[in-house]
């Protein structure tokens, strides 16, 4: 999928997509220029458990201007938590989708990089051999970063959709293979200002390993409601301590979970990213919304144009992490982000070289 936009905040406006540009290698991570006019270009790429994401974007006064963009669903941790390894089907999957990732890069001349991969290549025990044929097979080397690193990532790409005028927010992040929650809260001497980390945690259960545990295609209310009490037990302690006074905060969930109980709450008949990115759902629309996915079949989930096949066996089990979530801290609203580790990456970058003050 290609995108074309400018971000910042809750913006997402459409621009003419420019020419691409020949093809030139990826290289190691430098200040990028394209050759075509002195533009930086920067990528990001984020291979997680369940998906690999890539964007690639210009800066543009307080934002930047995605210019191509991927995203494919590969599944890099399915059995991970029965074999402790990254599967051959896996790989073939994974090396499949790295390969057009690595040539859009190329064709963008994007020389700015940032490569990194998440909780699979922590967790799987044939890593490492991974990442040597994923760099022998498409010239990309992944970067392993810890769960510290990309709570932090998402607060970087998410913080422009905490309410202007609130405290802070409790967010989320449901993955593949792991769930980062973070409270982030502003200063109230500085007004406005950018929010700040107070807390983090990280557990080990996201959309991919709690779906294998308990199983994702025909879930009953009693199944269900037995993937809420394991992710709360991870949960509640976090709670316990960082849970008390967060009266003028919100939830802010950044997962493929959120982005598709937004598509359907507003009855989208095909996902868009326009009208999802950004909005915002009461309590009562996410309840509602999850009971009604309880009450479809598996076959009616994979027919549904917001959750297809790719997702029809994970997003109850993304639900349940939610639901844990919001009985852990009882905020009245959620914003859905539909961006996370890839902004935060290429803001982080563009701040580096200088070529973004503000987000």
């Amino acid at each position: 999928m290609s995108d074309d936009s400018r971000l910042r905040g809750g913006r997402a406006l459409r621009e003419e997509l420019p020419n691409p540009v020949a093809a030139s290698g990826t290289g190691p991570p430098a200040a990028g220029r394209s050759s075509a006019g002195g533009t930086e270009v920067y990528a990001a790429l984020d291979l997680g458990t369940n998906n690999c994401r890539l964007l690639i974007a210009c800066p543009s006064g307080d934002g930047f201007r995605v210019v191509d963009s991927f995203s494919r669903i590969i599944r890099l941790g399915e059995g991970i938590s029965a074999t402790g390894c990254i599967s051959e089907a896996a790989i073939g999957r994974a090396i499949a989708a790295l390969s057009i990732c690595r040539d859009k890069i190329r064709s963008r001349r994007a020389k700015r990089l940032r490569l990194i991969a998440t909780e699979a290549c922590r967790a799987a025990s044939n890593a490492d051999g991974f990442r040597d044929r994923v760099a022998a097979e498409t010239g990309i080397r992944l970067e392993v970063i810890d769960r510290e690193t990309e709570a932090a990532l998402a607060v970087i790409g998410c913080s422009p959709l905490v309410e202007p005028n609130g405290r802070g927010a409790i967010l989320f992040d449901i993955g593949g293979g792991s769930t980062e929650l973070v409270r982030i809260e502003r200063d109230p001497v500085a007004g406005n200002a950018e929010p700040v980390t107070k807390a983090w945690m990280s557990i080990p259960l996201g959309v991919v390993t709690l779906a294998e545990h308990f199983g994702g295609k025909d879930v009953t209310a009693e199944v269900y409601d037995r993937m809420v009490e394991e992710v709360a037990r991870h949960v509640t302690p976090f709670a316990a301590e960082h849970g008390h006074d967060i009266a003028g905060m919100h939830l802010l969930g950044t997962s493929g979970t959120v982005t598709t109980l937004a598509g359907i709450h507003l009855n989208l008949s095909r996902y868009d990213r326009r009208r999802v990115d950004g909005i915002w759902m009461e309590d009562a629309d996410i309840s509602r919304t999850i009971a009604r996915l309880l009450g479809m079949n598996y076959q009616q989930r994979a027919s549904n144009n917001c959750i297809s096949v790719d997702r029809a066996d994970l997003v109850l089990a993304g639900c349940a992490i939610l639901d844990a979530i919001r009985k852990a801290f009882p905020l009245p609203r959620l914003r859905v982000a539909d961006r996370g580790l890839r902004e935060g990456m290429l803001v982080e970058m563009m701040r580096e070289d200088g070529a973004l003050v503000a987000w």
